[in-house]
């Protein structure tokens, strides 16, 4: 039985293997596989030097088997595997796209761009997964007996090793002190299932990557506060987004400063507990969390429910409960999406000259291929459950054991083919305006992205509405249901031809739209992610480069011996910019002639720091009125942004018509609470450390370069008003192309962020022709374990302990191993060149006259009985 459903399922998935003829198994010639090198080299030429793209690539989406082996050797490869699978689904219907028409539609990463789960699986023959980015789950009857909160956290995990993002809502979990009937008498509220649900979000890899969670719970709910304070403390609910449903009566409390009430169950007509808040104090623990933290997200619920066309089936089955881990995609239990992006840059024509215009009648051609394609990998996707539920029939655990797996993929396709959803979405929103000339941001910006995406809106609907004339509406479709919908209605005001062609025809599908993030994406359609602005025209890079190569420059070795070269990198469409309009592409510029460059490009004033925030959250509203979802958007704010603008922006977002909105202030997840107890404070209000309790973004720094035996150290000393705040430091190569030039002795420790969302350390200095240069990573340049120790004593330091007593500290490490206690010594020699002249050393004596008389004098240990100095 196993056997025959293991074939079926590989023949269903076209395994290039196996070949079935008259009932004889033969097994064709194993097609050609590639080692990584290989692919990674033709990648690297396909995606012209842009070495990043091309390993995101090779490690992510290029087709591969559990033992490593590589099928494809570059994108096209891909998109012929794409290509071929979404015409063998178009077979079906009638006028069916051949396969070269839908891989000219794909190919280059131009046009229209499979997001994620449908770029990795689909005519994925080596691996059992879902198709789709994201799902929502629940109970039904908003169980929260012990038994559904189980059964939610092992559909989560059953959902995260299928590779797909989850997210559900805590709302209808007892509060705290609630009575129970079992032998606790009360319950424990909502934080400890977040941990709970957290936990095993991070026990789940996804090919490499951790599972993705949002959890979400209603400001209505008693534990509302509880909820949002839950990840201020270090080390809590660490797997997890988090994110509070407001609805419109609690931000008129907020507006008005009134009170108001929570309820269990929410909003209930009789609840069995309430409690009265008042509304403007939980506004500002929402918003200080989220400037400390950057958490919890807000999701705007009557806006989310009022405009959701999924929710006219409400009763259906289709009520919408929380949203994936970005917020792109509000769902109904067990519901799911497919996401696709379109480039928006490539529509473009003549871009950076005056000349430059949009194509709108190929973009509105390609938005309903674009919708055709998204169906056709709905008829993909159930396939797919269809292989994971024969995989679990098959599987050797008992009927009790698979019911819950089992029974989440049937829920799951059920409303697959029911509801039919998809998610179309952009990317290169801010190339496209750049390459028009428009400035992100401006009034013209905002007027000319909102006809974009009224554009999308119409095309897609249109595309859908003519795909249920020929396959067929989706089977709950019932327009009376539809016809108060506020986005139904925009749709009929602004075309009332398609609006009656749905009354006929019906529609294919149940919801079209969203606007995702497009991290990996972006980076091979080399374009601005998603809606967001260009983060940097012009940042800093490496190469690894070979020293005996007589054409090879190193700007430095590093740790390991390995040699590097320095090299400015530019944002693919500004390199466009610069060839447009003559400019030189080299790494010569000065760091002024690179700022004069920018000045004169459409990127001036338009980068995400330079968008003004407001006028951000406003575009956002405006294209919200035509995403029938929901819109994925961080506004990103420097560091010394007051809360006060965080709650305008929240207020503002309410008011634009936001589904949701999120803030990250630079550096602000480095501001959670060590523990959940508030840092002390003296009479006068000040805090009991000399430091900011939060790290700057950026601090003036010194080298510091020394030797023990025959080893040569370096060590980089971050100073706020000249007194050491924090260290890094290990060991120095021989070699005057050091990690950094022997002559430099100061410069700047900059925190900033890596894609993944983690922190790192950069170390940037100005060289002689007034260049910037950056080092980044600097927190991972040493020896983990020196780094650890400099943990310890970079937190010693940031919490006032003197700098006389700090090296008394690190003196009386014990430590096992030669080299550490070498480390050891040269951070103790590093930081005393910072103790005081005159500051009385503790614990110690002169080696010469055994006198405890010593002092510290220009960072050396002198003896003021016999005079005798030790500096090391």
């Amino acid at each position: 039985m196993f056997l025959c459903l293991y074939l079926h399922s590989l023949l269903r998935n076209n395994n290039p293997k196996i070949k079935i003829t008259m009932g004889v198994n033969t097994t064709t010639a194993a097609p050609k596989t590639y080692s990584q090198e290989e692919a990674f080299k033709a990648s690297l030429d396909y995606f012209k030097g842009d070495d990043l793209a091309a390993r995101v690539w090779v490690n992510k989406y290029a087709l591969k088997d559990s033992q490593g082996s590589i099928y494809e050797l570059t994108p096209n490869d891909m998109h012929k595997r794409i290509a071929k699978e979404i015409a063998r689904v178009e077979q079906r219907y009638p006028n069916p796209m051949s396969e070269d028409e839908v891989f000219d539609l794909i190919k280059d990463f131009k046009y229209i761009v499979p997001q994620g789960s449908p770029m990795a699986g689909i005519g994925n023959p080596y691996q059992i997964a879902s198709l789709s980015n994201c799902f929502v789950i629940g109970n039904d009857g908003d169980s929260d007996s012990y038994g559904g909160i189980m059964k939610i956290d092992q559909e989560q995990v059953q959902l995260m090793k299928r590779r797909g993002g989850v997210g559900h809502d805590l709302s209808h979990i007892r509060p705290k002190g609630s009575a129970v009937k079992n032998s606790a008498l009360t319950s424990t509220g909502i934080v400890p299932f977040m941990e709970r649900y957290s936990n095993s979000t991070r026990e789940v890899a996804q090919d490499g990557r951790r599972g993705a969670l949002m959890l979400s719970v209603s400001i209505n709910h008693p534990d509302s506060e509880d909820f949002i304070d839950a990840k201020m403390e270090q080390g809590k609910v660490t797997g997890a987004n988090v994110s509070v449903r407001i609805d419109d009566e609690f931000m008129r409390a907020v507006k008005d400063n009134k009170k108001y009430t929570q309820k269990y169950p929410i909003f209930s007509e009789n609840p069995k507990k309430t409690r009265e808040i008042e509304a403007e104090k939980v506004w500002k623990k929402i918003v200080h969390n989220a400037w400390k933290s950057a958490e919890p997200g807000i999701l705007f619920w009557d806006t989310v429910i009022n405009e959701s066309v999924p929710d006219c089936y409400a009763d259906l089955g289709y009520k919408t409960v929380s949203t994936n881990p970005c917020g792109e995609i509000p769902l109904c239990p067990y519901d799911s999406c497919r996401l696709l992006a379109i480039n928006l840059f490539s529509y473009v024509e003549d871009p950076f000259t005056e000349k430059a215009s949009f194509n709108f009648e190929l973009f509105k051609k390609h938005v309903a291929a674009a919708q055709r394609i998204m169906d056709d990998i709905i008829d993909l996707e159930l396939e797919k459950i269809d292989a994971i539920l024969e995989k679990i029939d098959a599987d050797p655990e008992g009927g009790e054991i698979k019911s819950v797996e089992y029974n989440l993929w049937k829920n799951i396709q059920t409303k697959a083919k029911e509801g039919r959803r998809t998610g179309i979405g952009i990317t290169a929103e801010g190339d496209m305006l750049a390459g028009l000339g428009i400035q992100y941001g401006s009034d013209e910006g905002v007027d000319f992205s909102v006809k974009i995406h009224k554009t999308i809106a119409l095309e897609a609907y249109r595309a859908s509405v003519y795909a249920a004339k020929d396959r067929g509406a989706f089977g709950i479709f019932d327009a009376e249901r539809e016809k108060e919908n506020p986005f139904i209605l925009r749709l009929k005001e602004a075309d009332e031809k398609l609006y009656y062609d749905m009354l006929e025809y019906g529609r294919r599908n149940i919801a079209l739209l969203t606007i995702a993030p497009t991290g990996t994406t972006s980076l091979m359609t080399q374009t601005t992610s998603g809606i967001e602005p260009v983060f940097l025209p012009v940042y800093k890079r490496r190469r690894k480069v070979n020293p005996n190569d007589k054409d090879s420059r190193v700007d430095f070795v590093d740790e390991v011996g390995d040699s590097w070269e320095e090299y400015v990198v530019f944002h693919h469409r500004f390199k466009e910019w610069m060839k447009v309009n003559g400019h030189e592409i080299t790494d010569d510029y000065t760091q002024t002639e690179l700022d004069e460059l920018i000045k004169a490009s459409p990127y001036y004033k338009a980068t995400s720091n330079d968008v003004d925030w407001l006028s951000k959250v406003k575009m956002q509203g405006a294209v919200q009125k035509w995403v029938d979802h929901s819109i994925s958007v961080t506004i990103n704010l420097p560091n010394d942004v007051s809360e006060d603008l965080v709650g305008k922006l929240y207020l503002e977002a309410w008011q634009a018509g936001c589904k949701g909105v999120t803030v990250y202030r630079d550096g602000s997840r480095s501001g959670v609470l060590i523990s959940n107890e508030e840092k002390k404070e003296s009479e006068d209000g000040e805090s009991n450390s000399p430091f900011p309790t939060t790290r700057p973004q950026t601090l003036n720094a010194d080298v510091v370069r020394f030797q023990n035996n025959k080893d040569k150290w370096i060590a980089f000393i971050g100073l706020i008003d000249d007194k050491p705040y924090e260290i890094f430091t290990g060991f120095a190569d021989d070699e005057d192309g050091i990690l950094i030039p022997r002559w430099v002795t100061n410069g700047y420790i900059i925190k900033n962020r890596n894609e993944d969302g983690t922190s790192r350390y950069d170390f940037q200095y100005v060289n002689k022709r007034g260049y910037k240069t950056t080092i980044e990573g600097l927190s991972h340049k040493f020896n983990p374990e020196y780094w650890n120790y400099a943990k310890l004593i970079s937190s010693t330091l940031r919490h006032g302990m003197s700098i006389d007593k700090v090296v008394d500290l690190i003196n009386s490490l014990q430590l096992d191993s030669e080299s550490i206690n070498t480390w050891k010594n040269g951070v103790a020699r590093a930081l005393k060149r910072f103790i005081a002249d005159g500051t009385k050393a503790p614990k110690q004596k002169c080696s010469n006259c055994n006198s405890s008389n010593l002092i510290y004098q220009e960072g050396c240990l002198t003896c003021q009985d016999c005079g005798s100095s030790k500096c090391g």
